[in-house]
């Protein structure tokens, strides 16, 4: 990825700016948005057409900028850089959605099984060379294979200190976002209240963003923003989805509590102790709540 792309975008009052850290239900997020800003259930166009992921290369910087400068719809931006890398402006609004770090792993661990590495490599390597990135992206080292045992990889992610894909990005990540949730134009959702009470968060999320919904529509924007729905729809809501081996897969579960089927007590421990290190108890509590 590439943060330095937000430099070629220019925003607008209204835009909204989804960032969030991986598998905390980003496309889940903007598929939201989507429903909310055309209203019907049948998106104009895909939704990785509709709403770009700014940060990663597989399209050069150029064509990105050029298709949201051309967008006369309400415009919402997917990205997985934090706030601290974002433009900031008070007449857009920024959404963040936090969830159980445990779950992220889950999630996780099945996404990059799910990835054709070799595809997205090759993507990068030929974005990165337009955007005269080539030098850069020739010394970023491959992803190594990722152990066998799925215990070791989910400790993998747990444990490993770097910033990105990783714990310590996710609660980095949030916690920018949870010492600016009470700005007016910053919204932190978390993904155990959308699998909870779907309809009601997405009226609350309407109503933050000052988007007026008629009523006999809701039922059919929030049957097409579930978990089920999209699934089915992976080929237009999937993003890139060519590099995916299987786009529905892409999607799934999306429930919650997959980790206690790894975790034993000493592990919770282990996990505890760990995510202690990074966030203070009040994120915590936030983070591994349950509605």
């Amino acid at each position: 990825m590439d943060s330095s792309r937000w430099e070629e975008i220019t925003l607008r009052p209204g835009d909204i700016v989804i960032s969030t850290p991986a598998k905390c239900g980003t496309t889940w997020t903007q598929m939201i948005c989507a429903l909310l800003i055309f209203q019907r259930p049948d998106l104009p166009a895909p939704l990785d057409e509709l709403s770009l992921w700014v940060d990663l290369l597989t399209r050069p910087r150029g064509e990105v900028r050029a298709i949201y400068e051309s967008q006369t719809h309400r415009r919402f931006f997917k990205t997985h850089t934090p706030p601290d890398g974002l433009p900031w402006h008070d007449q857009v609004t920024y959404l963040c959605m936090g969830r159980d770090p445990r779950d992220v792993a889950i999630s996780w661990d099945h996404h990059l099984s799910n990835s054709n590495i070799d595809l997205m490599m090759a993507m990068r390597d030929q974005v990165a060379a337009v955007d005269g990135l080539a030098p850069d992206v020739a010394e970023a080292p491959l992803p190594p294979p990722p152990p066998e045992d799925p215990a070791e990889r989910f400790w993998g992610w747990i444990d490993d200190p770097t910033p990105g894909l990783t714990l310590a990005g996710l609660v980095a990540h949030v916690a920018a976002f949870w010492r600016l949730r009470q700005h007016p134009n910053v919204i932190l959702l978390h993904y155990d209240d959308l699998q909870t009470d779907l309809a009601a968060q997405m009226r609350l999320l309407a109503s933050r963003l000052d988007i007026e919904v008629p009523e006999d529509r809701w039922p059919e924007l929030v049957e097409a923003a579930r978990f089920s729905s999209m699934k089915r729809r992976a080929a237009d809501v999937a993003p890139e989805h060519q590099v995916w081996h299987d786009p529905a897969a892409f999607f799934h579960s999306g429930t919650s509590g997959q980790w206690r089927e790894l975790l034993d007590d000493a592990g919770l421990r282990r996990y505890q102790a760990r995510v202690a290190e990074l966030a203070d108890p009040e994120l915590r509590s936030w983070l591994h709540r349950r509605p």
